[in-house]
């Protein structure tokens, strides 16, 4: 038997952990766990078919088998038939909410605080963006590929995707809007974990480096990898529109649980941590905090010095249209932004010392809290944003972190991290 963890960066949780239109909650969530199926419902390749018009192709697509089919010219269609595969089991991702997608993915909207913010008019994650295949016996390996079968059970590739013949004379090609993957440089994610490059996937498995332009890129005499696919722990995967992490068992057994994580946040506030300037109490907030008097407040950090104090208005300044704050202890001039709990466990890398603060720290500008190996690794993996290239992101809320100060060591008054 295996379990293994699919986590969607950004976590609006109001957003994925919800129900769908049929009331069906299980698959429109932040987090998917792959567990092994009752029966397999794995695919391999079987037959490839060279058609010369779209009737041959109706008669073999319409049939009770799943296919993939590229159209190369009005007269010439291949048509690849797959077979049952009773050693694997495989699970599509998609935005589709058709029953053969296992997990609904959402465009994700950057800044957005309600459902009308991050509604998009028209997304570029697919309907059908890829497919995970896991073997059902040791070692579990698990492979991706883009592209998944619709409610006919094919995928089909028309006269202008990108396509070709691999040296075996098999079809191959990428989707549209591309899948793109990036392992890192050891077997489990933790604060000495390296990124490689971001690499494509094609339908049928292969991988590719990413080249000039899609369109001039040669992927018939590319030398591709075929083991590149297979996922580990700490793979990104992008479907050009949200960025997935792929977490493995062994890897989370040495991450933080959300029970440890709410723990720390209780430590913490037991501590009673004061402002300076407004002498109240500070809590960070969780959900279990939502009904907290109003005497209390929630936290603020100064951006530059880490000093953690309340929202009061000392020393407000503006400098070019931007509000700058003073920090009334060290006299630093800065911004100051309001510290939120990181409660996904998945998102935390094992860290050097088993004595490590899951408080201490927390991203510029979004004020996620987190620890401190968690915070220096996220700083520095670059993944695909939006039109801007490559960017270091929050991964609690896929926030673009400041390319001089990504982050920011929180100091409270009563000197907790000192």
């Amino acid at each position: 038997m295996y379990t293994l963890t699919l986590v969607i960066l950004s976590l609006y949780y109001f957003k994925y952990n919800r129900q769908i239109p049929n009331g069906d909650n299980d698959r429109l969530k932040s987090k998917f766990q792959l567990q092994q199926r009752p029966q397999a419902n794995g695919l391999k390749p079987k037959r490839q078919h060279i058609c010369k018009n779209q009737d041959e192709v109706e008669k073999l697509t319409q049939a009770d088998f799943h296919s993939i089919s590229y159209t190369l010219s009005r007269n010439q269609i291949v048509v690849v038939q797959y077979a049952h595969d009773e050693d694997s089991d495989m699970f599509q991702i998609g935005r589709s909410a058709e029953s053969q997608i296992d997990f609904i993915v959402m465009d994700t909207i950057v800044g957005g605080k309600t459902i009308d913010d991050l509604s998009v008019s028209q997304s570029t994650i697919s309907r059908y963006a890829c497919r995970i295949v896991v073997l059902r016996h040791p070692p579990y390996t698990a492979r991706i590929f883009a592209a998944g079968f619709d409610n006919s059970k094919n995928i089909f590739l028309g006269e202008k995707s990108i396509k070709w013949k691999n040296s075996h004379n098999e079809m191959d090609g990428v989707t549209t809007n591309g899948v793109l993957v990036m392992h890192i440089d050891n077997d489990q994610l933790n604060m000495n974990s390296k990124s490689t490059k971001w690499k494509e996937v094609s339908v049928c498995g292969s991988v590719f480096d990413l080249g000039d332009g899609r369109f001039k890129y040669n992927y018939q005499t590319a030398l591709p990898s075929n083991t590149d696919n297979i996922l580990k722990d700490g793979t990104l995967i992008d479907l050009c529109g949200a960025t997935l992490l792929w977490r493995s068992v062994e890897g989370l057994k040495h991450t933080p649980t959300r029970r440890f994580l709410e723990f720390g946040l209780e430590e913490l506030n037991s501590k009673k941590p004061q402002c300076p300037v407004s002498l109240n109490t500070l809590v960070v907030k969780t959900e279990s905090y939502s009904l907290v008097s109003s005497k209390f407040s929630n936290p603020y950090v100064y951006v530059l010095c880490g000093h953690v104090q309340g929202n009061h208005q000392w020393g407000m300044k503006t400098d070019d249209n931007n509000l700058l704050r003073e920090c009334p202890l060290c006299r630093t001039v800065g911004s100051l932004i309001p510290i939120v709990p990181g409660l996904e466990s998945s998102f935390y890398v094992i860290p050097n010392s088993d004595n490590e603060s899951t408080t201490s720290h927390a991203f510029h500008p979004c004020g996620h809290m987190t620890s401190q190996s968690t915070a220096l690794y996220w700083s520095k993996i670059k993944v695909p944003y939006g039109a801007k290239g490559l960017k270091a992101v929050c991964p609690f809320c896929s926030l673009a972190l400041s390319e001089v100060k990504p982050y920011v060591r929180l100091i409270f008054q009563d000197s907790i991290y000192r």
